[in-house]
């Protein structure tokens, strides 16, 4: 699955740790940074996958479940570090649940806001994905 786990750096000291996200931390230059937050207990984000976008999530606070489905094989990762992200590459399909009380999700991605980008059925993910 064309996924990846990757730590960001952090520097640790008594007065409390620090993690800096830089383009040279992830494989993309940055276009878009966004967050997740007051989600619902039982509520669900994602359900989508992107054609061209990559994106680069990581649990900033409380942690979350992130579903991924690559038309082959389906994997659930948890991410509750917040030295840790997880990269999303194109033609994956994504669902975020098991949301913790207080759970920041902070989502890098590759590129703005584009609706063309999306694959948001999971049928036509199928379709998409065995053209």
């Amino acid at each position: 699955m064309n996924i990846a786990l990757i730590s960001i750096p952090k520097i640790q000291e008594p007065r409390g740790n620090l993690s800096v996200i830089e383009n040279d931390c992830i494989p993309f230059e940055m276009k878009r940074v966004y967050y997740l937050y007051d989600v619902p207990s039982g509520a669900e984000r994602g359900g989508h996958a992107h054609k061209n976008l990559k994106q680069f999530l990581v649990a900033l606070s409380g942690s979350f479940d992130v579903v991924l489905n690559d038309a082959k094989e389906q994997k659930t990762v948890t991410m509750n570090k917040p030295f840790e992200g997880l990269l999303i590459n194109p033609g994956i399909w994504r669902e975020l649940n098991n949301f913790s009380s207080g759970s920041v999700c902070l989502v890098i991605a590759s590129a703005v806001f584009d609706e063309a980008d999306y694959i948001r059925d999971f049928e036509d993910f199928i379709k998409y994905k065995n053209q």
